[in-house]
């Protein structure tokens, strides 16, 4: 049996990337997976589906529940979690990693647009965490973490795509908070980022495909979670932590098989990160 074996865990944006790699690894450690994303149907230059995710998510050896969901629909989100918690007899872990990028400055960002990503990042990780709680307070050693950075006040990550920055450090501030919230009751809020940028679509589509291989996989981004949801009585709640930092901690030492490309030894460090 894995280590995750009768845990339950609920992962938004997971039909590819980041989070389907987390949706796997918990698979491979016997836990239950909800893959919830809005891509049921196979997307012409994207590869993956919840379904096709969930059929890898059996194959690695967990078991898994396909949700159609978008976080921005409050009532599509409730219903996810309550389906999700009857099917498997509880939800022990959110992972908030649904998220939307634009890297433009706020004169060249479409009001629109800023309201899709603020939707998605700031009020869908809130309705998400919210849904959440009530089953997690039945869990044990219940989590939740959100795909986010430490906030970085430095002008310099100011100036450049605020609207999208304030998006990802409003992420960061609920889960913080949340942390608080929820410290008696025992359920850990915790933040995760890379230290480099990692390959995904998402990267690909923001900043080009010339830095695809100067990427790490999402699996050291998988390993990471993998180690906060591991980790017990509230170890990492309100902290804001980095993949390869956490990982060094935990005694990973061999970094170069995350790498895209491993004669590339200029990594692409990620954004918010001076060091």
């Amino acid at each position: 049996m894995g280590t995750l074996s009768n845990k339950t865990i609920f992962i938004t944006g997971s039909s590819r990337g980041i989070g389907r790699e987390i949706a796997l690894i918990c698979a491979e450690q016997g836990a239950n997976v909800v893959i919830a994303a809005k891509s049921d149907k196979p997307h012409p230059k994207l590869p993956g589906t919840i379904h096709s995710v969930a059929e890898e998510v059996e194959a690695a050896g967990g078991k898994a529940l396909a949700i159609k969901l978008d976080v921005r629909d409050e009532d599509n989100v409730n219903q996810a979690m309550q389906l999700a918690a009857e099917t498997f007899g509880g939800i022990d872990v959110l992972v908030n990693n649904a998220s939307a990028i634009q890297l433009t400055n706020v004169q060249n960002t479409d009001v629109k647009r800023f309201d899709l990503i603020h939707s998605i990042n700031v009020r869908g990780t809130l309705v998400c965490s919210k849904a959440a709680i009530p089953y997690l307070k039945k869990g044990s050693n219940s989590h939740i973490i959100t795909l986010s950075p430490p906030i970085n006040l430095a002008p310099h990550w100011m100036k450049p795509y605020i609207p999208y920055t304030l998006t990802k450090y409003g992420m960061t501030l609920i889960t913080l908070g949340l942390a608080e919230e929820l410290r008696e009751d025992g359920i850990a809020a915790t933040t995760l980022w890379p230290q480099t940028t990692i390959a995904t679509a998402a990267i690909e589509f923001a900043v080009g495909k010339e830095f695809m291989n100067r990427s790490r996989t999402p699996r050291i981004m998988a390993e990471a979670a993998l180690e906060i949801i591991r980790s017990e009585n509230l170890e990492f709640s309100g902290k804001t932590l980095i993949d390869e930092t956490l990982l060094r901690e935990r005694g990973v030492t061999d970094f170069e098989r995350f790498k895209v490309d491993p004669s590339v030894d200029d990594l692409m460090q990620d954004l918010f990160l001076d060091s």
